[in-house]
């Protein structure tokens, strides 16, 4: 144990002279996201494809049989496609995506809430799944630093195995690295947290609030996945539905004012249903001619719901008849999106401080 004099010392309180130092004992706080590419070039791409399509959790297909595919067909063409719609939406100012600027902002706030609380016996970083900064290397930095005790926060609302389970198993496996491990916490999926739920749905109050009309349907959009891993017990489509079920009530609305839809389908297989491109389609068909769409598995706005949901989404609803599509932003660092965030922090924290 260190005494505190010995700990400002960075010394153990009895350890001979040559002892090497040891710094004062901390807890780290460790978000986490998806990821990023450092850039939009091809190689840049390709790296961070390679990465992201090589996770078992996210592609489960034997490798013998997959990974030929994907290292001689999809990341020759891929990399130009996807780096093409990264650099509609690239923070060409601060020369980053627009998740990296979000993540640093949420980050700084969480940060700055909970050493407000807590003093800097907390240390608040963020990492990423696939790209830079690592998993490996914040963990890495944060043991470094005197982290005892590291409480890991994949900031992801619904738990599916290819978001939270595999940002899991990349921070156990940078557990396994570090001589000293320090003790481990993962925080559990909060879509049902009231603090989530309630910010959800004053962000759909500010946006309705701004609209000459108000929009006949609200579609809640979340991020697929194949329905064989459904039947495989994955039991995000579940938490997905109870999420659009809860925001409804805390809303105050009728059944039918929000429909639960599921994108970014890639490949042939089947996967969840309905697809939000051919869903929003049948709408205008049908004669709703206004709606508005929100991605509650998204914590921070990204190629998926910059560019997906307003590219790509928006045409087909525009293509297929449709008048006016109002795409409601992801809570990114607003604050009550924070405040919850810190209380979930807080409440996985505690028998800690």
């Amino acid at each position: 144990m260190l005494d505190a004099k010995a700990s400002d010392l960075g010394r153990l309180a009895h350890a001979p002279a040559d002892h090497p130092a040891v710094p004062r004992a901390r807890i780290g706080v460790l978000l986490a996201n998806l990821g990023t590419p450092d850039n939009y070039d091809y190689w840049s791409m390709r790296r961070y494809l390679n990465e992201f399509l090589s996770d078992k959790r996210v592609i489960d297909f034997p490798a013998w049989k997959w990974q030929p595919l994907l290292q001689l067909v999809i990341l020759t063409k891929r990399p130009f496609t996807s780096g093409a719609n990264y650099k509609q939406i690239w923070n060409h100012d601060k020369g980053e995506s627009p998740l990296m600027t979000i993540t640093k902002a949420q980050t700084a706030r969480i940060a700055e809430a909970l050493n407000a609380r807590h003093g800097d016996t907390l240390m608040v970083d963020f990492c990423m799944r696939y790209g830079n900064p690592s998993t490996r290397s914040k963990v890495r930095q944060m043991v470094a630093a005197g982290c005892e005790k590291i409480v890991f926060f994949p900031l992801y609302p619904q738990y599916a195995g290819a978001t939270t389970g595999t940002a899991n198993d990349e921070f156990f496996r940078a557990l396994m690295a570090e001589k000293a491990q320090p003790a481990a916490r993962t925080v559990p999926e909060y879509f049902e947290h009231p603090a989530y739920i309630e910010a959800l749905a004053q962000s759909v109050e500010r946006a309705y609030a701004g609209l000459e009309r108000r929009p006949d349907v609200l579609v809640a959009s979340y991020h697929g996945m194949p329905k064989r891993y459904l039947m495989e017990g994955d039991p995000y489509h579940c938490k997905c539905q109870k999420t659009s079920r809860l925001l409804r009530e805390r809303l105050g609305w009728d059944k039918g004012e929000i429909v639960t839809t599921f994108q970014s389908v890639f490949g042939r297989e089947e996967w969840l249903r309905p697809y939000t491109v051919d869903h929003v389609a049948e709408l205008a068909k049908q004669g709703k001619k206004n709606i508005a769409v929100i991605a509650p598995a998204f914590s921070a706005d990204c190629i998926e719901t910059l560019e997906e949901i307003q590219g790509e989404i928006c045409e087909a609803f525009e293509h297929a008849g449709g008048e006016t599509f109002t795409y409601i932003p992801c809570l990114n660092d607003d604050a009550a999106h924070v405040a919850a965030l810190v209380q979930v922090i807080e409440d996985n924290l505690k028998g800690w401080l």
